[in-house]
């Protein structure tokens, strides 16, 4: 590990944020040094920590490597690659700038800053010659973004499909086993720690979005940010939508779906019906799991653990040592390719099944209007199951495939008839083929 002039080669890393993630990079950096540093070429040294409270006890971190001030520490001279994990959009998109426009390689576990302004950090990245890598921003500990740029960079991409919050992963497993309703698991997964205080980000869906967004960017060598992707959370989800897809032999699991679909790509992000001998459905707890459709490569999965520390910071050391890899090599990697800009297809466009749940009068007649109204929009209808209840009854129907619009303007038709006394639950269903 010797330079030209036989001194040994020293690489400095600043690492901005000293949270769960940051606390175990720290830590590794400091415990797996002489592996890494053997795998890297030259010794990885911590420069400094970037924090917020320096004066706050973080066991296992050397106090004399913490500051306050992010800037200097991630623009110092002597730093060679800066580590963000941090989270959000500012300060880290002022910090990672400023360490590229002053030739430091950057590894950020950032997927918000990633999904809203990836253009402008690459273009910067690209504009001043400077590694940057993101594996840890999707999937945690799960090796999928590298695949996706550089493994399949000779494949054509059809469609990625998989589990990537593992809040939301967790509480609709719950659900599902135990029939809890939606507030109750969310608290379970509060007080196990697999859910934040304010769990907005996870279950609403922004966490999920993001992740597609850098997932579509990759696949299909588009521009896709957080804004592009439909997104629909799963607060929504009853007790009842569990019970119904179990009658029906599915499972519901929140899904990031991004596929090819004629000429654009479509990206969403939505709680769905899929059968229990999908794969996916058998991903539990916290897991997450990709499945990576492509043209000559077939189907592919990932899995793993999603979040977490340790997990993590695993994926983060991995760029590091990438990144590190380059610098001493004099090079940098694959930079993100947008060659083939194809436009992000409205909700509307994309083509969708759906699962409809109806508390309509019981009495003849009642289904007659009800599929009329279905084929006035186009939507063929591929089951229906009818549970009486005393005066009303319970209308599921299942769809073939059809534009979302047309799925949209026939449920908000429904809503109108007298017959319907309420649309009791809408979802879609995926993972399966259409028989149609």
């Amino acid at each position: 590990m010797s330079g030209p002039d036989g001194k040994p080669r020293v690489l400095r890393i600043a690492l901005l944020g000293c949270g769960s993630v940051g606390t175990q990079v720290a830590r590794l950096l400091q415990e797996q040094a002489t592996d890494l540093s053997l795998r890297a070429g030259a010794r990885l040294e911590l420069a400094g920590i970037a924090v917020r409270r320096p004066s706050h006890p973080r066991p296992g971190v050397d106090p004399s490597l913490l500051t306050a001030d992010a800037m200097s520490l991630a623009t110092r001279p002597d730093v060679d690659i800066v580590v963000e994990v941090i989270g959000g959009i500012e300060p880290a998109r002022s910090l990672l700038l400023a360490a590229m426009k002053t030739g430091k390689s950057v590894v950020t576990a950032n997927k918000a800053l990633l999904a809203e302004q990836g253009e402008e950090i690459h273009a910067v990245s690209r504009a001043f010659g400077t590694d940057l890598y993101y594996e840890a921003s999707v999937a945690g500990a799960i090796p999928l973004l590298r695949p996706l740029r550089e493994s399949l960079a000779g494949d054509t991409v059809r469609r990625v499909l998989g589990i990537v919050n593992g809040t939301t992963n967790f509480i609709l497993d719950r659900m599902d086993t135990s029939g809890a309703d939606f507030g109750e698991s969310l608290e379970e997964a509060q007080a196990l720690g697999y859910a934040e205080p304010d769990p907005t980000a996870d279950v609403e869906g922004f966490d999920a979005a993001a992740k597609a967004a850098i997932l579509a960017g990759l696949a299909f060598h588009t521009r896709v940010t957080a804004a592009d992707v439909h997104r629909e959370g799963i607060t929504e989800v009853t007790a009842a939508d569990i019970a119904s897809a179990k009658v029906l032999g599915r499972i519901v699991k929140l899904l990031a779906i991004c596929e090819r679909s004629g000429d654009g790509v479509a990206v969403r992000v939505h709680p769905a019906m899929i059968p229990r001998s999908h794969p996916l459905a058998a991903v539990g707890g916290a897991y997450n799991a990709v499945f990576v459709e492509a043209q000559s490569a077939g189907r592919l999965m990932f899995y793993g653990a999603g979040a977490g520390g340790t997990p993590t910071a695993s994926a983060v050391l991995g760029d590091v040592v990438a990144v590190a890899r380059n610098r001493l090599a004099g090079t940098r990697g694959p930079d993100l390719s947008t060659y083939a800009e194809l436009p992000v297809l409205p909700m509307g466009d994309t083509l969708t099944r759906y699962h409809v749940s109806l508390d309509v009068d019981d009495r003849p007649g009642v289904l007659a209007p009800v599929a009329e109204a279905f084929a006035r929009h186009g939507v063929s209808i591929q089951a229906v199951r009818q549970t009486s209840r005393g005066e009303e009854a319970l209308l599921i129907i299942v769809t073939h495939v059809a534009r979302d619009a047309a799925l949209a303007a026939t449920v908000s038709e429904l809503q109108a008839f007298p017959v319907v006394r309420a649309v009791a639950s809408v979802m879609r269903v995926e993972g399966e083929e259409d028989p149609s």
